[in-house]
């Protein structure tokens, strides 16, 4: 519970400090945010949420580590494309060490460290770690700029034929996510090569990454537009845009159609022929990073988030010290339902003062001396509507219900907010 956020256009900076979310300090460094107890259980919440649909669309989870040997971008191509962004090698006896600026090289040596079958694809492998961008300090900000990243990031292996059906089941799972979160789309953009030589040279490689990637948006029926000079450098990506208050847009989500780095680390498949064959390799993220995917929300709901992902769920307020006692056990049978609840008892001040310190609460249950005595809640939600007193357990089943089904729906038979 906090107290009264000024009327300003949402920022998440100033949210995130305000809400006790997150913070940085000089000695830990710039662009390296830590987060307050109750920014964790945002970012713990939401960290759940993407493995749990990662999970149900059959993705199977990895862990690898945040540093690799220099050799192994430069096979990957990092270090020559993408040097600039990557911290500086650090030497340690013989070898040289980097802080990865990707995932997408450890994944790979993950599936070439085992033979695959056709019979296996695809092989959906996801992971969200951590990784390190150089920033520069004058670029960093909030969660949106940082310089210690922590992706969704996946990695589908699969065979050309179903590369298209792949790349547009992880726009839909993009979609589906979007939706529980509350965040809209402004727009999907095809991001191709520009000028200059950022990008792998192999316009063979270039065309047919982007005739697919366009094959994927047309069977999902999405509009895009195309930008030149945004793709990876070594291959042409979907972005979806979002854009904060003010109107900047960024990327938040991505699907990328790859035949680069399956070449470069020499991957392959046994085919039905009994012969070697070259998987493609699907990249997608469908939050993006959980820095940027956090700082979005709290923009995008001025940190009221959607109750599933709220800090705390339900408040238990008894009026006055007699209650005490029924609102805490309403709170111990909340606290075992897995919810997160809290009370605010008479000492933190008027009961007015404790229903506007909880205003980005989603539930609030007020128990007077009616209620304690009934074994009733008068349930007040955070968009101000009075359900009225429910009994107890059916007050829990409600929020637990609600809670479970994710979205933005505060109640029964709402329709999601946009």
């Amino acid at each position: 519970m906090t107290d009264k956020v000024t009327d300003q256009r949402p920022d998440h900076r100033r949210l995130g400090r305000e809400l006790n979310l997150f913070d940085t300090d000089p000695l830990m460094g710039a662009g390296l945010p830590y987060w307050l107890p109750d920014g964790a259980v945002v970012r713990h919440t939401l960290e759940e949420y993407i493995r749990d649909a990662e999970r149900r669309a059959g993705y199977r989870h990895v862990h690898s580590p945040t540093l690799g040997k220099r050799e192994l971008y430069e096979i990957s191509g990092h270090w020559d494309h993408y040097r600039d962004d990557m911290y500086p090698p650090m030497r340690l006896g013989t070898e040289e060490l980097v802080l990865r600026p990707s995932l997408c090289p450890h994944h790979a040596l993950i599936y070439r460290s085992r033979s695959h079958s056709y019979r296996e694809l695809p092989l959906r492998l996801a992971e969200l770690g951590a990784m390190h961008r150089a920033e520069l300090s004058g670029v960093l900000g909030g969660l949106t700029r940082v310089r210690a990243i922590h992706l969704n990031d996946g990695h589908i292996f699969c065979t050309l034929d179903q590369a298209v059906d792949e790349a547009r089941a992880a726009l839909e799972l993009i979609a589906r996510a979007h939706a529980d979160l509350g965040i809209e789309a402004v727009r999907h953009r095809l991001s191709l090569p520009g000028p200059g030589g950022k990008y792998v040279a192999d316009p063979e490689l270039w065309r047919r990454a982007t005739g697919l990637l366009r094959e994927v948006l047309a069977e999902a029926g999405v509009a895009y537009e195309e930008a030149e000079g945004e793709a990876a450098f070594y291959g042409p990506k979907i972005d979806v845009q979002i854009a904060d208050p003010a109107g900047r847009e960024s990327t938040l989500s991505t699907v990328q159609i790859d035949f680069h780095q399956p070449a470069r680390f020499d991957l392959h498949y046994i085919g039905a022929d009994g012969a070697k064959h070259r998987p493609v390799m699907v990249h997608r993220s469908i939050i993006g990073s959980v820095e940027r995917a956090v700082a979005h929300l709290l923009e995008t709901h001025a940190g009221a988030f959607p109750a599933w992902l709220a800090p705390v769920q339900l408040v238990v307020l008894p009026v006055a010290e007699d209650q005490v006692e029924a609102a805490a056990a309403l709170v111990r049978e909340a606290l075992a339902l897995g919810l997160r609840a809290e009370l605010a008892g008479p000492g933190e001040g008027t009961l007015g003062a404790r229903i506007r310190a909880a205003r980005l609460v989603p539930y609030q249950a007020v128990i007077g001396a009616r209620e304690a005595g009934a074994g009733l809640a008068a349930v007040r939600l955070r968009d101000g509507r009075r359900p009225g007193a429910l009994p107890v357990p059916d007050l829990l089943r409600r929020i637990t219900e609600r809670v479970a089904a994710r979205g933005t729906a505060l109640w029964d038979g709402d329709h999601p907010q946009p």
